[in-house]
């Protein structure tokens, strides 16, 4: 098929910004697959009023503001999109079977690779931060309306001033401020600045410390890498649990896995974090997609662990559905 001019004009100043906009979607909708969708509505939108694109502002500001206005629409009379955590409820009792809770739709990982693409040349690598889509940061933001939302990320994120969003979602400059203020004292709260930031070389040792202690199944190993007041959750389970003694009588009392070996660990990235595809080795011998964890890590230790099930979220981040067998050495 040949493009038009005015279809190569818009592919060619467009594109390029399809990364970041993706990332822009998924801060406001907590969904990966939602955000795709809403993306794609965008550029519909945008494609049908580029004809009316007079150039007063940038093409990229003009892409954002279609973009947000996007997914204010989407968000429309949708609930939001919680962690465990998100619920309100008191953390669960590990002695307690962990049950499923299909009716929420829950906060999905987003796999770096979606927004880097690893090229000198992405644009995203200098517009997306890692810290602009860290899951505490992403799970805060559902926590605000959908307006609050726009307002704290054009402003905050993407440095927008107040009277560039004001026009852009039809407000006023008071309105933007005061709206600003409510959703940043709301984020405080629920995602505080962490102090304790780990070096590279010290998180890499903690994170092979980790994967060691997994695979070879030492629940005494992997709690002690952990900060004393942990958070593990895992939707679609709606129970949490805080604090290492917890966490040690759920992974004891509830993993599937009995024992060295029956595990293994590939590392993954994921929102901006370090993550791990777990395998689980099958009664056929075979290693297979178990679950996705993504870690908060901090000087305490790990300090949080987010755990998603099924084989899609470990795909989606370009790993293999199974591993191959061990091969052992002389």
């Amino acid at each position: 098929m040949t493009l038009t001019t005015t279809e190569h004009d818009f592919e060619t100043l467009v594109e390029p910004l399809r990364r970041e906009l993706l990332a822009h979607c998924y801060r406001m909708t907590g969904s990966l697959h939602d955000a795709e969708d809403v993306l794609q509505d965008a550029y519909l939108r945008a494609w049908r009023a580029f004809d009316r694109f007079e150039g007063r502002s940038s093409v990229r500001t003009w892409m954002y503001r279609i973009t947000t206005n996007t997914c204010l629409t989407h968000l429309e009379g949708r609930s939001r999109r919680p962690l465990p955590t998100g619920l309100g409820a008191p953390a669960a009792d590990p002695a307690s079977e962990p049950r499923e809770e299909h009716a929420v739709a829950w906060l999905e990982p987003l796999p770096d690779a979606v927004v880097w693409s690893g090229a000198p040349s992405d644009p995203a690598a200098d517009v997306v931060t890692r810290d602009s889509v860290r899951l505490a940061f992403v799970a805060a933001l559902q926590h605000l309306t959908a307006q609050q939302r726009a307002v704290l990320v054009l402003r905050d994120v993407l440095q927008w001033s107040a009277a560039e969003v004001a026009d852009a979602l039809d407000l006023t400059v008071a309105g933007v401020n005061s709206t600003l203020q409510r959703a940043r004292a709301h984020v405080a709260k629920l995602d505080p600045d962490d102090a304790g930031a780990l070096d590279d070389e010290r998180r890499r040792r903690l994170l092979d410390a980790y994967v060691r202690a997994f695979e070879s199944y030492d629940i005494g190993g992997i709690v002690a890498l952990m900060a004393e007041d942990v958070v593990w959750e895992m939707p679609p389970y709606p129970g949490w649990y805080r604090g290492r003694d917890d966490v040690a009588a759920l992974i004891g009392t509830w993993c599937p896995a009995k024992g060295p070996g029956a595990l293994r660990l590939v590392p993954a990235a994921v929102n901006g974090q370090p993550a791990f595809g777990v395998y689980l080795l099958d009664p056929d011998g075979v290693h297979r997609a178990f679950q996705l964890a993504v870690l908060d890590v901090g000087a305490a230790g790990v300090q949080r662990v987010v755990v998603w099930f099924g084989v899609d979220h470990l795909t989606a981040c370009g790993l293999p559905a199974e591993l191959p067998p061990v091969v052992a050495t002389t």
